[in-house]
């Protein structure tokens, strides 16, 4: 007689055994890895990583509870009222809300997050992601502060941000359903309780802030500095790497100034590039929205916005600078 099934597979591989494997490791390993775990390099990852998550942190518990907020308050009446319910005209709408949000980018995918939660069209709630991060009050004060004497660095960065933010907005207006956007579903039929809400998001969130942070950390400690200040001659090539250096090294958009203003060596517009990329898409960023709207998602949106945030701060860069 056969017999069937009555319940869902029981799954071979569990978080506890995952943990249990790799302590497993660890004890068996630990007269290699010590020489590792000791050396100058090591501990320098270590100081970048855990710099890079205290630095980001606070943001992501402030952008996970205001998005907790606006899925409990918010109203899609509001919405309506202030956002265009034509997609186009609500992606530029969107660009310029980014003014009212002093926050890091960790803050800003919770925040779009629970503005689509809360019926704003997708292009423009990314948009507005974009934005927040890189054209804030706080954001426009630190750049002047780093660049005192070249206020029009400041007028730059949120020239090319905001052409950044607009054109990406307007390319997911223009790919709709093709975006493939698969949306993390979050148990939100727990509205009355908020801790729970914004506990349940920060956990998921932090979760690939962390990833990210590891990653940014492991380049900014095993990649040779100099490498990069020998290509700052080239016009093009130290574009790209400033690009490069900008999605690596995860710096919150409102000190990355201040590490631009140190890059004597780079053109303005190579510095103008790293200062509009960093913002809008970094290591640390691509995780976050990778684990927030899915990797298919990720995998269209992340190189689009590079691209785009290039092509933005040469631009101006060309124009202003």
């Amino acid at each position: 007689m056969s017999t069937t099934a009555s319940g869902p597979r029981p799954r071979l591989i569990t978080q506890t055994s995952v943990i249990a494997l790799l302590l497993l490791v660890v004890l068996l390993g630990r007269s290699w890895l010590q020489p590792l775990i000791t050396s100058e390099s090591f501990r320098t990852w270590c100081t970048m990583f855990v710099a890079i998550v205290v630095q980001s942190m606070p943001f992501l518990v402030g952008g996970v509870l205001l998005s907790a907020l606006m899925s409990r308050f918010l109203s899609e009446r509001l919405l309506r009222k202030v956002i265009p319910g034509n997609p186009v005209l609500a992606v530029p709408v969107a660009g310029v809300a980014g003014f009212g949000l002093p926050g890091c980018e960790c803050a800003a995918v919770p925040v779009s997050e629970g503005l689509m939660r809360r019926g704003l069209a997708p292009a423009a709630a990314l948009t507005f992601l974009l934005a927040a991060p890189a054209i804030n009050p706080i954001v426009i004060v630190s750049t002047a502060v780093a660049f005192p004497n070249d206020h029009v660095m400041v007028v730059a960065r949120i020239a090319a941000s905001l052409l950044t933010t607009i054109l990406v907005g307007w390319w997911c207006v223009a790919r709709g359903d093709k975006l493939q956007m698969a949306r993390r579903v979050t148990n939100h039929h727990h509205n009355d309780d908020f801790l729970y809400g914004a506990l349940h998001d920060f956990l998921h969130a932090g979760g690939f802030l962390v990833i990210g942070a590891m990653a940014a950390a492991a380049v900014n400690t095993y990649v040779p500095r100099e490498w990069v200040d020998s290509l700052a001659g080239q016009a093009v090539l130290s574009v790209l790497v400033l690009a490069l250096f900008a999605f690596v090294a995860a710096l919150c958009s409102e000190s990355d100034a201040f590490v631009a203003a140190s890059l004597t060596s780079f053109s303005n517009t190579a510095k103008l590039t790293f200062l509009v990329v960093g913002p809008a898409m970094d290591i640390k960023l691509a995780s976050m929205e990778s684990g927030q709207f899915g990797t298919r998602f990720a995998r269209q949106f992340v190189p689009v916005v590079l691209i785009v945030a290039i092509g933005s701060a040469v631009l101006i860069g060309a124009i202003l600078l």
